[in-house]
């Protein structure tokens, strides 16, 4: 039966390929159907499976993680096309596979959805869990953050496997007292850069300890909620780093980690968390100090995440932001920079996006500083506009143009620096309007 699935499988991937179709979803579906929902169960997997998961930040760190490998000589899998659940995963599968179901590789790396870590990883052996954060993020797709947690944290339960763990989240660290028996539980930290804060300036989750309901203590907050924590009644958050993120200065930028100078590319806090994630899994590995520095320090992310376009001589940097904390992110590092800056925020409501976008009112737009004026555009333009200017931002300087061409076009319109930032469906009709008006008025990526 098996067989006669993979080969189902196998005959669809090699249909929609023929017809110049993405194989990344729909031959994992049919099979999800045909197979009883247990179709990743198919393959046979004999190498080390690392996942990524968390609210923001899996791509990057999955494609650093797995660069890592690949520069180690390993013949790696994975989802490069961000196909991150079950489904996803096994149409991926399907490509690698022979008639047997058996997978071949040295590893698979694989960015991995978080409602869907207890799914894949019931069916298939896991070898690292690497959890980056937990935010509120697509409500009416997920549920609420703590639904999500909790089904994780079941998962852990029973997981002796490796667990790299972002230690600044209180929402994750909690993960690494699921299973008391697993040794393998490591705590990645960052120390505070020029911009942590003593008061939380941003929507946060998990204020109180998961433990024993006591309000939590922080030394500082990098941003949102992340920041060093401790309980002063049960002692959570007090542990042992595995690696810590150092001397971090993001005007060069550089940090060190675990005794290594890193120069990253992307300049964010953001980043840096990030980086420190895909250093801890280098130093798990043994990986060659080399090959660590090469990846952290040539690492640079395109389509839409932080990318920079030249628009008619003026800088604008684009970024995806589909929750409040990537939307907030955008702002400090807006606001992080000298000098006045316009932003276009474009926003969308499609069913990918989440059909509710209540999430606009836990972005911290009161943090304003220099933005001379805001442009505004997408299927909810006025929305954004209305919820910029609730926040107290002068109604005079917001600029709303539905229409995504007009919306560049006026955005280019002034002199100076440039922020855009559109959340999921929205980020590549974006890219693509910005290189129109390149291509028309001249700039360049």
């Amino acid at each position: 039966m098996k067989r006669l699935l993979i080969l189902i499988g196998k005959i669809i991937v090699k249909l929609l390929q023929l017809m110049h179709r993405n194989a990344g979803n729909l031959p994992g579906i049919i099979l999800w159907h045909l197979s009883r929902q247990k179709a990743v169960s198919m393959f046979k997997v004999d190498c080390p499976i690392i996942a990524v998961t968390g609210t923001n930040g899996k791509t990057s760190v999955t494609n650093c993680i797995a660069q890592l490998f690949e520069r180690s000589g390993k013949k790696i899998i994975i989802n490069h096309e961000g196909n991150n659940l079950d489904t996803g995963i096994c149409s991926m599968l399907l490509k690698y596979c022979d008639m047997s179901g058996k997978v071949k590789a040295d590893m698979l790396i694989l960015e991995t959805d978080e409602s869907h870590v207890p799914v894949v990883y019931s069916q298939l052996k896991l070898d690292t869990l690497v959890v980056l954060n937990f935010f509120r993020d697509q409500l009416d797709r997920n549920g609420e953050m703590e639904t999500l947690i909790q089904k994780i944290n079941g998962f852990c339960k029973t997981f002796e496997g490796n667990l790299i763990l972002n230690g600044d989240d209180p929402n994750t660290a909690r993960l690494g007292r699921a299973n008391p028996n697993n040794k393998n539980v490591k705590y990645f930290h960052a120390e505070p850069y020029a911009f942590a804060t003593k008061k939380i300036f941003e929507a946060s989750e998990g204020r109180f300890c998961p433990f024993c309901g006591e309000a939590l203590e922080y030394d500082y907050y990098q941003y949102s909620h992340i920041g060093k924590f401790i309980c002063k009644k049960c002692g959570f958050g007090d542990y042992e780093p595995y690696i810590t993120a150092k001397d971090i200065d993001l005007e060069k930028p550089v940090f060190t980690a675990d005794g290594h100078t890193y120069s990253p590319k992307l300049n964010s806090i953001y980043n840096v968390y990030n980086m420190t994630a895909v250093a801890a899994a280098a130093k798990l590995y043994s990986i060659d100090q080399k090959i660590t520095d090469g990846v952290i320090n040539s690492y640079t992310v395109k389509n839409g995440r932080m990318e920079n376009f030249m628009l008619s001589g003026n800088k604008a940097t684009l970024n995806l932001a589909k929750n409040p904390v990537g939307a907030n992110m955008t702002l400090r590092v807006m606001n992080e920079m000298q000098g006045e800056k316009e932003l276009l925020f474009v926003l969308n409501d499609n069913i990918a996006d989440g059909l509710d976008v209540s999430w606009i009112y836990d972005i911290n737009f009161s943090i304003f500083e220099r933005v001379t004026r805001v442009v505004t555009s997408g299927t909810r333009a006025y929305d954004i506009a209305v919820r910029i200017k609730t926040a107290g931002y002068d109604p005079a300087k917001i600029v709303v143009r539905p229409d995504l061409d007009k919306a560049v076009e006026e955005l280019a319109s002034t002199q100076g620096r440039k922020f855009i930032i559109a959340n999921y469906t929205a980020v590549q009709p974006t890219r693509s309007a910005l290189k129109r008006y390149i291509a028309k008025h001249g700039g360049n990526k």
